[in-house]
């Protein structure tokens, strides 16, 4: 990045050229010296330089970092900390930190994991040598060199011989990558600490998520204290070694010496993934209770948490009691062998319910209220809803009803919007929204006439920002942009999810229509290039924009294709549809390689028919008369396939920990499928008395199941007793969002 006109020309004896990145504590430099050498120059803010406690910890950072050498970290060439801005420069090291490098690449394969894994031991071995813990190993504190990697700073480090800064019931670091005692008893932090975020670290970069994958800092943090590793998707010989390394107890990881010897003995080839991992797009992203780019998102483009965890608040988290009510009507058929009445049908619960958690239905018309649909759209049950969850919260719209956010673990309604405008010939209101992103929730406001795109305030419902969309192609949600065909479907721009400002637009080839989608936080663009309906075959475009600046780079062009389904490993999964008639079947589909474009395809079963859903590395197809299909997204090979008794399926979602698959019904019947065979666990009774027109949804809410039925009825349940007769929440929100334009 060029330098901005605040920023200093010189620091020390070092001219500054750009700027490589900027954080919370400070702003760091690329700077040459006289004789030539590139260093990184990092310069406190003037706000921290005038903190005598903060100054005192820079001096620590500095004598730290300088007793540390080796070939894996950045040596300190020269420092300040007495300045008016205290400085500090390192040897430049060229190269992306591992977060970009999966960015850009994905998961490492084995050789480079490997190769990782080994380097960052060596790291920590010099750092440790000299009685160094270093107490923020994380993937932006790792740059990927050409020569291996290098370990950088140590702004929270800490020298065995120095005082410890941490205040009482305060913590620094970075949840997902910090250890149990870290956040338990930051007094006691040793080098077995580093051995704990290595661990993670290492599972970030096999599978691109964490081991402690939560939407808020203080559940991460609570995850890691109290909670068993999520190692699913990390295959052996690695699998054994990173969960030596997350041990709760320091003395039960291994130490360094032990761990470089485990590494070594790592092959250089294989699988280190049990399933793909990543997915994407409008239905690929559908279920899967962690994905890679939920996950990678928090890495990739939002800085660091500094997290304040104190003990009493990581026991608030599970306070709170769980309210049953067992029906004694039953409704529930068990899959397995009949139980005792009112008792479980499973008898060990793998995830947690969320604190407070009770049954719970409701009716997104009734609590829409006046901000809700009336006559025609309700009369027509032209529903069309869909829920996004962000840790237990759901924020729900659809055609006929303005969007809310109701509490997942209580059903109460916390807001309704009514910022939303309303179709000039019903009436009705259209706000399906499209995702959340940095305290927004992006909706389409569906007029029409006017069609648009509207970020709300996740906290009041209002209206923050609105842009004018096309009314024919998607939106998509990718870091902190939204992107949309424009008005005339010419260009498709990029708008800062939080403000609605412009980040960039891209023009739309000349004869071709572009849709905006995203997978693994990557913006996309499916051009058609035959719209005019001449001739018998649609070809299109697979164009890779450049996140920064909406650069096109087409990946691929194919023929008589339909959209992506989204992303197994390396791979974007394009199906091909045949010429069949009746249910929609897939005859087989071809993988791109989003790194070098390489094709490859591969054959899908004849029960490849319905909607397809993409978890992990499996492609559910779901047709309308129940029958259920998994096959192998990689090889295209049948596991199983099921006709289950319930008919018009929404699209499944995947809890590896359970290992089940669970589905809604448009009449809101639940259904859950084991993950291996397919054979059914239970079926709930129906929720709704009617159907609808719209698809049902499944989410999870931690250990709790939440549905949507075609009719606008939401509801939760716990999945141990599917039966448990649900409470009617209040209904009314606690507060209504209120129109400012």
């Amino acid at each position: 990045m060029p330098l901005s006109a605040g920023d200093p020309e010189r620091i020390g004896d070092y001219a500054l050229e750009d700027r490589l990145g900027s954080g919370g504590m400070g702003v760091v430099y690329l700077a040459r010296s006289a004789s030539g050498r590139q260093v990184a120059v990092k310069v406190v803010h003037q706000q921290f330089a005038e903190n005598d406690e903060f100054r005192t910890r820079f001096r620590q950072e500095v004598a730290a970092a300088r007793r540390v050498s080796g070939a894996f970290t950045a040596p300190v060439v020269d420092a300040d900390p007495e300045a008016e801005r205290p400085w500090m420069a390192t040897l430049y090291v060229p190269g992306p930190t591992l977060s970009e490098r999966l960015t850009d690449g994905g998961p490492l394969d084995a050789a480079e994991l490997r190769r990782l894994a080994l380097g960052l031991v060596e790291a920590l071995s010099d750092i440790h040598r000299v009685g160094v813990v270093h107490r923020d190993l994380k993937p932006a504190n790792v740059l990927i060199a050409p020569d291996g990697p290098r370990v950088i700073d140590f702004g929270i480090s800490r020298a065995g011989d120095n005082q410890a800064l941490t205040e009482t019931g305060r913590v620094m670091g970075t949840p997902p990558f910090m250890s149990p005692e870290q956040l338990s008893r930051p007094r006691e932090v040793t080098a077995a600490s580093d051995v704990f975020s290595l661990g993670a670290l290492l599972v970030y970069a096999a599978t691109g998520g964490s081991p402690f994958d939560a939407e808020s800092p203080y559940m991460t943090a609570y995850q890691v204290v109290y909670e068993p590793p999520s190692l699913e998707e990390v295959a052996e010989p690695l699998h054994g070694v990173v969960r030596r390394c997350l041990a709760k107890a320091p003395d039960d990881r291994p130490g360094l010496a032990e761990l470089e010897r485990l590494l070594d003995a790592l092959p250089g080839s294989g699988p280190v993934r049990v399933n793909g991992g990543a997915q994407g797009g409008r239905r690929g992203r559908g279920g899967a209770e962690r994905t890679w780019a939920t996950t990678l998102n928090g890495f990739r483009r939002r800085r660091p948490v500094l997290a304040a965890v104190t003990g009493a608040a990581a026991l608030a988290l599970v306070g709170g009691t769980v309210a049953l009510v067992n029906s004694p009507s039953g409704g529930v058929r068990t899959g397995g062998a009949a139980e005792e009445a009112g008792q479980p049908s499973r008898a060990e619960r793998v995830i947690a319910l969320p604190a407070g958690w009770r049954p719970w239905q409701l009716s997104l018309f009734e609590v829409a209220g006046d901000a809700g649909a009336e006559g025609a759209a309700v009369a027509d049950d032209e529903v069309f809803g869909r829920c996004e969850r962000v840790g237990t919260d759901l924020y729900c719209g659809g055609y006929g009803f303005s969007a809310v956010r109701v509490d997942g673990a209580t059903g109460h309604v916390e807001w309704r919007t009514e910022d939303l405008s309303s179709d000039a010939e019903d009436s009705s209101i259209g706000s399906q929204p499209i995702g959340v992103r940095d305290g927004r929730v992006i909706v389409h406001d569906g007029p029409s006439d006017t069609p648009q795109v509207v970020g709300l305030d996740t906290e009041t419902g209002r209206k923050k920002w609105s842009r004018r969309t096309s009314d024919n192609t998607d939106t998509a949600v990718f870091g902190h942009g939204v992107l949309v065909s424009d008005p005339g479907d010419r260009s498709l721009t990029a708008w800062k999810a939080t403000t609605g400002e412009r980040l960039w637009t891209m023009p739309v080839p000349r004869g071709q229509i572009c849709s905006a989608v995203a997978y693994d936080e990557v913006p996309y663009a499916l051009c058609s290039e035959n719209v005019t309906g001449e001739g018998d075959h649609v070809r299109y475009s697979v164009l890779r924009l450049d996140p920064r600046d909406g650069t096109p780079k087409r990946l691929v062009r194919l023929k008589d294709v339909d959209n992506p389904l989204g992303v197994v490993g390396h791979e974007l999964l394009i199906p091909r549809l045949g010429d069949d008639f009746g249910p929609t079947r897939y005859v087989s589909a071809t993988l791109v390689d989003l790194r070098t474009g390489a094709i490859r395809r591969t054959a899908f079963p004849d029960n490849a028919r319905g909607d397809a859903t993409l978890l992990d590395d499996r492609v559910y197809f779901v047709q309308e008369s129940g029958r259920v299909t998994a096959v192998d997204a990689k090889n295209g090979k049948q596991l199983w396939s099921e006709a289950t008794t319930v008919e018009r399926l929404g699209p499944p979602v995947l809890s590896e920990r359970e290992n089940t698959v669970y589905l809604a019904s448009s009449s809101g019947r639940l259904l859950a499928l084991d993950q291996r065979t397919g054979k059914e666990r239970w079926q709930g009774a129906a929720r709704s008395p009617s159907s609808g027109t719209g698809s049902a949804q499944v989410l999870r809410v931690r250990g709790a199941v939440a549905a949507l039925a075609g009719d606008g009825t939401l509801f939760s349940v716990d999945p141990l007793r599917p039966d448990a007769k649900p409470a009617k929440p209040d209904g009314k929100p606690t507060r209504s969002a209120t129109p400012r334009d």
